[in-house]
């Protein structure tokens, strides 16, 4: 169960937009076996259409594809499907998938349309879904576009931790990640919490997120953004990091994404 949720981490980023006042995510992990790949992909391409649809009536403010690194058939996941809300009780209710269905395929039947939708499951393994919501977040106009890169940390932390390890986040570290955004480092940093599953049995509660125009980018950035620390801020960095327990990092890697038109 736990190898299983490490690669939870694989999963995300979901490509948010910081203007948004509130995001929220639902996050869809995907196991597809290397002889599915070609069969995913189409299956992806139709299901694009229908989020498009879904977009364009308003029912949700995005949806992404990422691909997972590493993804091999033995290490989990391999791609995750995000879906963007602005409104936590449209997370959780959903709807307007199958209106969307019909206007994005106005030519398919009502049977064909159901048949087609179900087929997804012969593609992949549904394995995770995970509801979150974005609680911090850089100053920033950088826009993710196919093909953007992310690096994903996913931290444990106690419930009865939560406050401060997120007063943490927000004053120890976010400023660095601010000060790499400002000198064109990297395109944004964002911290987000789980809202459901969370308890003790869970492998993960935050996961903060790093965003790249591409590898080069990455690569050339990956040791932080290189500022002299006092002696009071080394200490709060220490005391920051011992109230989470860093569980996993893993990159990915956008394939598709949708966006009101």
């Amino acid at each position: 169960m736990k190898k299983s949720l490490i690669f939870l981490t694989a999963l995300l980023v979901f490509n948010f937009s910081h203007a948004q006042d509130k995001l929220y995510l639902i996050v869809e992990l995907m196991k597809v076996d290397n002889t599915q790949e070609s069969d995913y992909n189409e299956t992806e391409a139709f299901w694009e259409k229908i989020h498009q649809q879904r977009a364009n009536n308003g029912n949700i403010i995005g949806w992404d594809l990422w691909r997972l690194m590493p993804g091999g058939e033995n290490q989990g996941h391999q791609y995750a499907v995000v879906t963007l809300f602005n409104n936590k009780t449209a997370m959780f209710k959903g709807g307007g998938l199958w209106e969307a269905a019909k206007a994005a395929y106005p030519n398919m039947s009502e049977n064909e349309l159901d048949k087609k939708l179900n087929s997804a499951a012969d593609t992949r393994d549904l394995a995770v879904r995970i509801y979150m919501e974005m609680i911090a977040a850089t100053e920033d106009d950088f826009e993710i576009d196919v093909g953007t890169v992310a690096t994903f940390d996913w931290m444990k932390v106690e419930l009865g931790k939560y406050s401060k390890y997120e007063k943490a986040e927000m004053e120890v570290f976010m400023p660095g990640h601010q000060r790499m955004v400002d000198a064109g480092a990297k395109g944004s940093w964002s911290l987000l919490r789980f809202i459901s599953p969370i308890g003790s049995d869970t492998y993960s509660s935050h996961l903060t997120v790093n965003m790249f125009k591409d590898f080069d980018q990455m690569f050339a950035n990956y040791e932080g953004d290189g500022s002299e620390m006092t002696a009071a801020q080394q200490k709060a960095v220490e005391d920051g990091l011992a109230l989470r327990d860093m569980k996993f990092v893993t990159i990915g890697q956008l394939d598709r994404k949708v966006r009101k038109k």
